[in-house]
């Protein structure tokens, strides 16, 4: 691979090929430092309700609207059922609206909104993946796998590397992390992952100091809030780039990947294309329907009907 862009694309176009499941990228993974940690490859392995779940939306469902305690019953004000200020309860509420996950009516002067379903359990497994190609140069790899174990917000967690896995690399590797070596489009399994508890609390490591390490005790409700949040991302965002630039040498792949026929090689939009490129060539942007290719190859559902009773538009309340 000539980067670790190329190698995560490919890792994940691999996995949506041979496993039946929804995979995002880039997504945080922190409860107490928001920010902090940003896991490569989120994988959610669909649960008993998942179908329920795809039939409302193939956008993200607010996390906020599904705390909230806005249910499919009676209409409420959700300034007083979203536990935050009121414009951004009002934000959120919009959201959910818009992706058809509440509808709103309108109560004298007032919007109240309530959910089109109930809240499906629809996340069997998430499996966190930390991809690193070049297992000779670590970074911070090994804080960043210690981490993930301490606070178990996903069940497994796994190292994807290109590398050749030495027993030193394995010793390097908490032992609860799973290890695959990814190379030529062939998957193996170095080691399987030990699974882990999202139901129990966690420890999220804060701050490091020479004598000691900051850390918090995560509640087991606060990581199910962070997992379905989690959850969520990755099915609204999933994988491919948003937008592929308009350029002569742009050429995808069949799976989606960003592929440059200049330098021969999947390459990173946001960092790589652009007139400063010295092949860049102004051309129309390629035409890639990337909510069909993952439709067809994933669980996701691209244009589910949706649960509402009835059309509500929120320039009706405007």
């Amino acid at each position: 691979m000539d980067s670790e862009y190329a190698f995560e694309l490919a890792l994940c176009a691999h996995l949506e090929d041979t496993r039946e499941w929804v995979l995002g990228r880039q997504l945080g993974a922190s409860v107490a430092d928001p920010g902090a940690r940003v896991v490569d490859i989120c994988a959610l392995v669909p649960g008993p309700e998942f179908d329920r779940r795809a039939a409302v939306t193939s956008e993200t469902i607010p996390p906020r609207a599904v705390e909230s305690d806005v249910g499919p019953g009676r209409a409420v004000d959700p300034a007083a059922a979203f536990d935050c200020a009121p414009d951004v309860a009002r934000r959120a509420a919009d959201r959910a609206v818009e992706v058809g996950y509440f509808e709103a009516e309108r109560r004298g002067s007032r919007r109240h909104v309530r959910a089109t379903t109930r809240y499906p359990d629809w996340v069997g497994r998430l499996v966190g993946v930390e991809n690193k190609p070049d297992l000779g140069r670590p970074g911070d790899l090994e804080r960043q796998l210690r981490r993930d174990v301490a606070l178990g917000l996903f069940d497994a967690v796994v190292l994807a590397t290109e590398s050749y896995v030495t027993g030193a690399h394995l010793n390097r590797v908490p032992e609860a992390v799973g290890v695959w070596r990814f190379s030529g489009g062939d998957l193996t399994v170095i080691r399987e992952p030990t699974p882990l508890d999202p139901d129990s609390p966690g420890v999220e490591p804060l701050a490091d100091h020479p004598l000691r390490t900051d850390v918090a005790i995560v509640p087991a409700a606060a990581k199910a809030r962070k997992r379905r949040a989690v959850a969520e991302r990755a099915y609204g965002k999933g994988w491919r780039p948003r937008e592929y630039p308009g350029c002569a040498s742009m050429r995808p792949t069949d799976d989606g990947r960003p592929h440059c026929t200049a330098f021969d090689r999947v390459v990173d939009p946001g960092h790589d294309c652009g007139e400063s490129c010295p092949a860049f060539e102004a051309a129309d942007p390629p035409a890639v329907d990337r909510e069909r290719l993952r439709d067809a190859r994933t669980p996701w559902v691209a244009d589910p009907e949706g649960v509402a009773r009835r059309q509500a538009g929120l320039d009706r309340f405007g």
